[in-house]
């Protein structure tokens, strides 16, 4: 069975492509190839500034969320759930330099029937507590509430969104100029950053309905019919092999799948304040690499190829989701961050230094890639699997 039959038929995309079509046309803001869209400053009219405003959710993610805490009982797989929502809106929202005094609301809509107060509870009580401790490591994060609602016609379980807002200098402002000779510095995002309590299996917020059905035993399509959508064939839902509670060790410790999968999404912002702090105006290109995976910045380039040919190790995560899938190795750095999620493109004589950052947060990082004239927009990864070729 095919990679591409398989995405089709639940109903995902790693490409997007009916949306970059849907929204075709549309203004692209004051920059076009910054990777958040950046608005005029229309709540002070002042030419020095711009507005932006981002939403996110933690996607289908919620949807594995559900079944590990019905399976478990475990109520604190929700925290990483309200985390994966707002960092997908911060970490975007990074890239153009929007880095402190960020003003986020949340959009809950859940199934009554299904998902209890104590869940809700969890979600809004750890977003609280994950906006402390931003503060503490200096990014201040403003609560604006939000709206939580029962819609149980239309949410099978749950759905956890936030909207981000921000007014910042456009001096601040990085807008991808990616050249030749550009060097690829990239941070990692598995293993156990500073600021965080516990293993990170580096899986972020993508590509979960692949990984879901892929790794999972199909018992679940009968125990949890609410985790997924009836429409879609029984014959794509749930083909793995694997328990929610089944074990992998990682480092000498035993983790169960579930929590690696639902592992949070990191933020990056305390490293990259150091970086912009250390490297304001040296910095041509910044990519997070979410939908698409180490594709993502094919959209953000034009007559250059991105060569990414001294990849990090496959983390675990991957690897299990690879081997439990079949899915072919190209297709795999097309969905899937890979265990690198945040790049930096920049002259080779700056990459040490946004290294040395990452590694004081206990975050590997390394040179990964260079950037060379192209007739148009490419990017080529080499791995030890085989070197795969993407266009725009």
């Amino acid at each position: 069975m095919s990679d591409q039959y398989n995405y089709d038929k639940r109903g995902v995309s790693a490409t997007k492509d009916e949306v970059h079509k849907a929204i075709e046309g549309l203004d692209k803001g004051l920059f076009e190839k910054a990777f958040c869209k950046i608005l005029p400053d229309f709540v002070a009219g002042s030419a020095e500034h711009c507005n932006l405003m981002h939403a996110d959710t933690a996607g289908t993610k919620t949807s594995l969320a559900y079944m590990y805490w019905k399976e478990t009982g475990d109520l604190s797989v929700w925290r990483g759930i309200a985390q994966d929502a707002i960092v997908m809106n911060l970490d975007d929202m990074a890239c153009v330099g929007c880095l402190d005094d960020i003003v986020l609301s949340s959009t809950i809509g859940r199934n009554k029937n299904l998902i209890s107060g104590d869940v809700i509870k969890e979600i809004i009580q750890y977003t609280a507590q994950f906006v402390k401790e931003m503060k503490e490591l200096g990014v201040n994060i403003h609560l604006a509430g939000g709206e939580t609602a029962d819609v149980g016609d239309i949410v099978r379980t749950i759905d956890v969104g936030y909207t981000a807002f921000a007014r910042m200098k456009r001096s601040d402002l990085v807008i991808n100029d990616i050249k030749h000779g550009n060097v690829i510095v990239s941070l990692s995002s598995s293993g156990t950053a500073s600021y965080e309590t516990e293993y990170n299996g580096g899986m972020g917020s993508n590509g979960l309905t692949s990984a879901r059905h892929d790794v999972f035993d199909k018992e679940y399509l009968d125990k949890y019919p609410d985790s997924s959508d009836p429409n879609t064939p029984a014959e794509v839902k749930f083909v793995g092999s694997k328990k929610l509670t089944d074990t992998v060790n990682i480092d000498g410790k035993d983790i169960t799948i579930g929590k690696l999968v639902l592992s949070p999404t990191r933020t990056y912002l305390p490293v990259m304040q150091k970086i912009f702090a250390a490297l304001s105006g040296k910095i041509d290109g910044i990519i997070h690499c979410t939908g698409g995976g180490q594709t993502k910045v094919v959209k953000f380039i034009d007559k250059v190829k991105v060569i990414k040919d001294n990849m990090f190790n496959v983390p675990p995560l991957f690897e299990l989701i690879q081997k439990e899938s079949g899915t072919g190795w190209k297709e795999m750095y097309q969905v899937f961050n890979m265990g690198q999620r945040m790049e930096f493109y920049v002259e080779e004589q700056y990459a040490q230094q946004i290294i040395d950052i990452s590694n004081s947060f206990n975050i590997d990082a390394k040179i990964i890639g260079r950037v060379e004239k192209a007739p148009k927009a490419e990017v080529e990864i080499t791995t030890a699997h085989g070197t795969f070729n993407y266009f725009n």
